[in-house]
């Protein structure tokens, strides 16, 4: 076993028995990697911090689950992808979600990452709409299949692939037009 992961299964022990400096070391360790989940898919930073927040207190309560199999970061970070996806579920009701049938004439677009700085670019993902941004994160940065974001989503999977479609063709305008 690998010296993170002992440190993880201390951590872990300690928070099942209620042990605040575990507690606060577990969020300090995690918590850099949590909020970057949890801002890639929030408007901004405030609900970033939110989601980040409500997302620990969901780890603490269901800390007795993790059976010690496999990554406790994987497992963490599924939690946090789900609270996210929860609350835009929960708050946004997907408005800005499109069918495919309701969309015309798709084109390929490519966005040239390479040259770009990492936070301009996902600074520029903050402002793409609520179901662009989550089909974005889940399916290029998650790795997650249409399939999968549909079932996640509770939409098509062609709705899912046009989202991303759309979702990319607006973040390449947006780019083209800041840089």
């Amino acid at each position: 076993m690998s010296q993170p992961e002992e440190r993880n299964i201390l951590l872990i022990k300690g928070c099942l028995a209620q042990n605040p400096k575990s507690q606060k070391a577990l969020f300090d360790t995690f918590a850099p990697t949590m909020y970057a989940i949890c801002y890639r898919y929030a408007k901004n930073s405030d609900q970033a911090k939110d989601l980040l927040q409500e997302g620990f207190i969901k780890v603490y309560t269901k800390l007795g689950e993790f059976k010690f199999e496999g990554s406790f970061e994987g497992w963490l970070k599924r939690i946090f992808i789900n609270h996210a996806l929860e609350y835009i579920r929960k708050e946004i009701r997907q408005p800005d979600m499109v069918n495919v049938e309701d969309s015309h004439e798709l084109s390929s677009t490519t966005i040239q990452f390479h040259e770009l700085d990492t936070q301009k670019i996902m600074a520029q993902i903050q402002k793409l709409p609520t179901g662009y941004r989550t089909v974005i994160n889940l399916f290029i940065i998650e790795g997650y299949s249409h399939k999968e974001i549909a079932e996640m989503l509770g939409i098509s999977e062609s709705t899912s692939k046009t989202q991303l479609h759309k979702g990319r063709h607006m973040l390449q305008k947006m780019l083209n037009n800041n840089f």
